[in-house]
C-alpha cells in the first residue's frame, strides 16, 4: 500500500505543474493558478538530507511559493527530524484509507459534481479560516457576501456539496484521482453549521463515487485527531501518518 500511496502523491501534481529534481527531492510548481503545491521525496525510495532541504527552501523562496515539504512517514521516517533540523515545523496528520463495507447510507442532502462551483472555494475557505470541529459564528451570512465576488474555477476533479433546502451549500469537499486510487481532500464545513454530521456526509459521497467509478483505493489525512474521528464514523480507518511540513 505505501508503495502505491507514494506513486500517487508523485503523480497528482505531474499533470499541473512543472517539476524540477534537487538532490532527493521533487519540486512541483503549479503551471497556472490554484493552490501552490510542494516538494517530496524522489522516487523510489529518496532519502533526503538536511543539505537537500535547506537548498530546497531557498528555490521555494527565490520562486515566491511556500516552503512546503510533505511525505509519508511510514516510507521516509528519517525525513521528520531532518526536516526539523533545517527549520521546518511538522504537522503529523492521521492518514486514513476506506473500509468500503462501513459506509453510512447515503444522505440526500449531498450531491457529487465534475464540476467545481463557486461555493466550494468560499465554504472551504472559511471553513479551513476557522479549523478544528467546533461550532463558530462564521455562516451563510458570511459565505453569501463572499459569493458576489466569487469567480469560478476550472477543475479536473470530483466535487461534494451538501446543499439543505434553504440554507444552501453548508460544507463541501473534493476527490483528486490517479489510476485507481482517489484522495479525498478540502473537506469543510460553514463553523456556525458544524456538529451535524455534514462534513462527514460528505466525505462519505466521494467515497462512495469514487468506489463507483471504479477506485480500488479510497484515502485522505486529517488535519488532527478529533478531525480524523470525522473520518472514523463514516468508514475510515488510520494507517499511518502524512507529514506536511511548512
Amino acid at each position: 500500500m505505501w508503495n502505491v500511496l507514494e506513486t500517487f502523491y508523485d503523480s497528482v501534481p505531474r499533470a499541473g505543474a512543472r517539476v524540477e529534481e534537487h538532490g532527493e527531492l521533487v519540486l512541483f510548481l503549479q503551471a497556472g493558478d490554484g493552490y501552490p503545491y510542494y516538494a517530496r521525496p524522489r522516487l523510489p525510495g529518496g532519502n533526503p538530507s538536511v543539505d537537500d532541504v535547506l537548498k530546497m527552501r531557498a528555490r521555494q523562496r527565490e520562486l515566491g511559493v511556500p516552503e512546503a515539504l510533505e511525505w509519508v512517514h511510514e516510507t521516509t521516517p528519517g525525513l521528520l527530524a531532518i526536516a526539523e533540523q533545517a527549520g521546518l515545523e511538522v504537522l503529523q496528520a492521521p492518514l486514513l484509507v476506506l473500509d468500503p463495507e462501513k459506509l453510512p447510507e447515503r444522505d440526500p442532502h449531498v450531491r457529487v459534481l465534475d464540476t467545481r462551483p463557486v461555493e466550494v472555494n468560499v465554504v472551504a475557505e472559511l471553513a479551513f479560516g476557522s479549523p478544528g470541529t467546533d461550532a463558530g459564528v462564521v455562516g451563510t451570512d458570511e459565505r453569501d457576501a463572499a459569493l458576489t465576488a466569487a469567480v469560478p474555477t476550472s477543475t479536473r476533479h470530483r466535487h461534494a456539496v451538501a446543499d439543505l433546502p434553504g440554507e444552501g451549500v453548508l460544507a463541501v469537499g473534493t476527490a483528486q484521482r490517479a489510476g485507481d486510487v482517489v484522495e479525498i481532500v478540502g473537506v469543510g464545513t460553514l463553523p456556525a453549521a458544524r456538529r451535524r454530521g455534514l462534513g462527514g456526509a460528505v466525505t462519505a459521497e466521494l467515497a462512495r463515487d469514487a468506489l463507483e467509478r471504479g477506485a480500488e483505493l479510497v484515502f485522505l489525512s486529517a488535519g488532527s485527531e478529533e478531525i480524523a474521528r470525522v473520518y472514523e464514523r463514516v468508514g475510515f480507518r488510520r494507517v499511518g501518518t502524512a507529514c506536511i511540513a511548512g
